[in-house]
């Protein structure tokens, strides 16, 4: 049966869109992994941030609401940072707890938030997954588009600094924003989100988890196709996630890597490894021949499917944990803005005792089942076997029965080490 008319700009023409066989099932897995987080924490006492609506910014065929937070000392020619919220969410809430706003008063950079509703989806997830959707010039990713188009033209924004992130759904859609329109975002940071097209033979659910493996050569030609005549440089991609997270799983961020390090002509295997935050988040970086940081991929411990958050006044502190999915750990707005080049409050060289950024430290030992060293990005499988990503090694059949200790040595290559580790 078809989905309600979608509700755009005034004007626009209604459209529908038939129910795909999948969609029933997704719905109800987002309901319960997404969308039903009764035991959310208390609601803290902080004012909500003033949000201006934003109408007429184009045709709007994804009919998606846009808003903006312009910091009262906005520079001339400021930089774009666009903002996806997550499924079951909107944009004032995501605004209120992901610290974006701060940043944007400290930084100097127009902050837009898109926000999609239950006529698109009833979980008001944004449809990351749908062709009607997600693909160059067409439903939600032209909308969002024309909100970019509308923010360099009505705030005089340099189109040449848009950058844009998003977590789960939005971070998903972030991929799409980045492979359909890389002549328009020189940056982007997919929070807890999945390689772009992986629906084109797949079913959401099973992208989010247990996660599609394909092969960095794969990944990047899906890219490629979304914009087939485009010949410009790549936008850099950092990617985030919680190494706990049953809902998006953490394989979709080494899938996520292999797609954009290939994109950029660059190995699998970080340049650099370091801690980062007050919880030891492990930052790859994948650094290109001018040194810029391509990519990025940060791993937060002991976190589920959320947006990194850590509440407070302190300088690398930013967000708030009054609403599902906002987790107490890192400020990942924080360090998102240092990707993007907005922030330049970072830490300095380090000093004397500090780690060196370049130093990958000591070897890392995994110890787990095959099903869970895959889930988790350490292995991979092919006609039910699993093997060690990196190394190749044979671990034997892909289940929860088969338990290995993999070695990671240098970051991104995995050993079996069951004899002893490191």
């Amino acid at each position: 049966m078809p989905l309600p008319p979608l509700r755009g700009a005034p004007g626009a023409r209604p459209r529908t869109r038939p129910l795909p066989r999948f969609l029933p099932r997704l719905l109800a897995v987002l309901a319960v992994v997404l969308g039903t987080a009764l035991a959310a924490p208390a609601p803290e006492a902080r004012a909500a941030v003033t949000l201006t609506k934003v109408s007429g910014f184009g045709s709007n065929p994804g009919a998606l609401t846009m808003y903006v937070y312009r910091p009262a000392t906005l520079p001339a020619h400021p930089a774009v940072v666009v903002a996806l919220h997550g499924c079951t969410q909107n944009a004032q809430l995501y605004a209120d707890n992901s610290g974006l706003p701060r940043l944007a008063d400290e930084d100097g950079f127009l902050l837009v938030l898109a926000e999609t509703g239950t006529a698109n989806n009833v979980n008001k997830c944004f449809n990351w997954f749908q062709p009607g959707d997600n693909r160059r010039g067409q439903g939600e990713a032209l909308s969002v588009r024309q909100m970019v188009s509308h923010a360099v033209t009505a705030y005089g924004a340099d189109p040449g600094r848009v950058h844009i992130t998003g977590l789960s759904a939005g971070g998903a859609m972030t991929a799409v924003m980045l492979a359909t329109y890389p002549d328009v975002f020189s940056a982007g940071a997919v929070v807890a989100g999945l390689p772009y097209d992986c629906t084109k033979d797949n079913s959401p659910y099973l992208c989010m988890n247990p996660g599609v493996d394909r092969s960095p050569t794969e990944w990047a030609q899906r890219v490629r196709d979304a914009h087939p005549s485009y010949t410009g440089p790549w936008p850099r991609a950092a990617i985030w996630y919680g190494d706990q997270d049953t809902t998006v799983v953490p394989r979709n961020a080494t899938e996520l890597r292999d797609q954009w390090t290939a994109l950029h002509g660059l190995s699998q295997t970080p340049t650099r490894t370091t801690v980062i935050g007050p919880d030891a988040t492990r930052q790859d970086q994948y650094l290109a021949a001018d040194g810029t940081v391509a990519v990025e991929v940060d791993r937060v411990p002991g976190i589920g499917h959320g947006t990194p958050v850590d509440p407070g006044t302190g300088a690398e502190q930013c967000g708030g944990t009054g609403a599902p999915y906002f987790l107490d750990s890192i400020c990942s707005s924080r360090w998102i803005a240092r990707f993007f080049g907005l922030d330049t409050t970072g830490p300095g060289d380090p000093g004397p005792g500090d780690p060196d950024p370049g130093d990958p430290g000591p070897a890392a030992c995994w110890t787990a089942s095959n099903y869970a060293h895959v889930q988790a990005g350490r292995a991979a499988t092919s006609g039910g076997y699993t093997y060690a990503v990196g190394s190749g090694q044979n671990m034997g059949l892909y289940n929860t029965f088969v338990t290995h200790t993999l070695k990671e040595s240098p970051p991104g290559y995995f050993t079996l080490a069951d004899s002893g580790c490191p």
